[in-house]
């Protein structure tokens, strides 16, 4: 692969950079704010973040760090107070027990994710992967030597893994499975019956590692939370639990991810750590120790607003008879079903033939940026977040709902 430079010099890039795909997400995201500046009212639903601002007693913990000096290098893994109040956290909320050495942080759960698989995959390993399932996971596999293997929608119920589903799939090439609940795009949570259903298949592969995947943990609307480790205790030993701050704590921005699992994983994930980016900035682990050593008391306001989001932005997608969706458990995000929009026409005789025109669309004519499900793993749908203002959220839906009533 070779990149053009100022239409003159070629730069020959790896023959990794082949395997990796440029994000759905980012290109759309540059439309918008590309016709936003042009002047257009665009509504970015395709965006992975909460509209409120982190709170100020994490924020006032920062400055507290800046003002005593806390601005050094500290240890790769995470400084040991923040690491000893994520042990906590798991035991408290999750009743998880670990030792601050099978704890690491890094610089947002996405470097953590790429770091285990850096640290564990050879060439013919095998990931699995359920679909719809968040965008960078078959990326960071393939970059890591493994080999991504997508289990389709047709083998879940409500985008949730079943054990017939998974037992098609693994086998003695299988290094590990990847299970995110509340789920990034479908909102799904998983039962403590459902995942003890799956580690019964487990069990029976013991060179299989689980990656958990807990960003969303707090933001649940449909029932209740469980860690996988909490449900199925008998595979603690070869689970890596991913959490973080980025979602519940409105800290995107500040980029502190954090995950427990086995010494030595969690060892080796810190030596990748220390040759790459070191350690996460220090300000951003002293605000992350305040929010973890903090009440929450920000939470149920903030829960009870995007609940609130969540109905009404069903409410009004559900009134368009070519769409059809279901209230997410959990996250902020609605994954529509838009299947019967595809093969029909538009007002200027335009056939809509996959969800990235769909999107793409929906983009120019409605002025709403949504993500296509096929950047998912899922071709058919697409993803709105309903993370923004109240206003934006419902005339985003309602705009969308009277373009399609314009189709062919």
């Amino acid at each position: 692969m070779d990149l053009k430079i100022s239409g003159a010099t070629a730069l020959k890039l790896s023959a990794r950079m082949k395997k990796v795909s440029t994000s759905m997400t980012v290109a759309i995201a540059q439309r918008a704010r590309q016709l936003q500046q042009e002047g257009h009212k665009i509504i970015n639903m395709a965006s992975g973040e909460l509209d409120f601002d982190t709170p100020d007693t994490i924020c006032a913990g920062a400055i507290e760090a800046i003002h005593a000096g806390a601005t050094r290098y500290t240890n790769v893994s995470g400084i040991p107070a923040l690491k000893e109040a994520i042990c906590r956290k798991f035991l408290v909320d999750n009743h998880l027990r670990y030792q601050p050495d099978e704890v690491i942080v890094g610089t947002g759960a996405k470097q953590l994710i790429f770091n285990a698989f850096m640290a564990t995959l050879d060439a013919g390993d095998e990931v699995l992967i359920p679909a719809p399932y968040w965008v960078s996971y078959p990326d960071m596999v393939t970059l890591a030597g493994g080999t991504p293997v997508i289990i389709p929608e047709k083998e879940t119920v409500d985008f949730k893994l079943t054990p017939a589903g998974l037992s098609r799939y693994i086998s003695s090439k299988t290094r590990w499975i990847i299970l995110n609940s509340p789920g990034n795009p479908s909102g799904s949570l998983y039962s403590q019956q459902e995942y003890q259903a799956l580690a019964e298949v487990l069990k029976n592969w013991p060179q299989v590692l689980i990656l958990s995947d807990e960003i969303y943990e707090y933001l649940c609307w449909d029932g209740d939370f469980i860690s996988f480790s909490q449900a199925a205790p008998e595979l603690f030993a070869r689970t890596l639990t991913l959490n973080g701050v980025s979602k519940s704590y409105a800290m995107t921005g500040w980029r502190i991810g954090y995950a427990a699992g086995p010494q030595s994983l969690i060892q080796a994930m810190g030596t990748l750590q220390g040759q790459s980016t070191s350690n996460p900035s220090s300000v951003s682990q002293m605000a992350a120790l305040t929010a973890l050593n903090g009440e929450r008391e920000f939470l149920p306001g903030w829960q009870k607003i995007l609940r609130q989001r969540r109905d009404g932005a069903v409410a009004r997608l559900q009134q368009s008879p070519y769409l059809r969706l279901t209230s997410p458990a959990g996250a902020f995000y609605l994954f529509v079903d838009c299947q019967r929009v595809l093969g029909r026409r538009t007002a200027e005789g335009d056939r809509l033939e996959s969800d990235q025109q769909l999107a793409s669309y929906l983009l120019e004519r409605a002025g709403v940026a949504t993500v296509p499900g096929s950047a998912f793993g899922a071709p058919g749908y697409v993803r709105l977040t309903f993370s923004l203002a109240d206003e934006d959220v419902f005339n985003a839906c309602e705009q969308i709902v009277r373009l399609l009533e314009t189709l062919q």
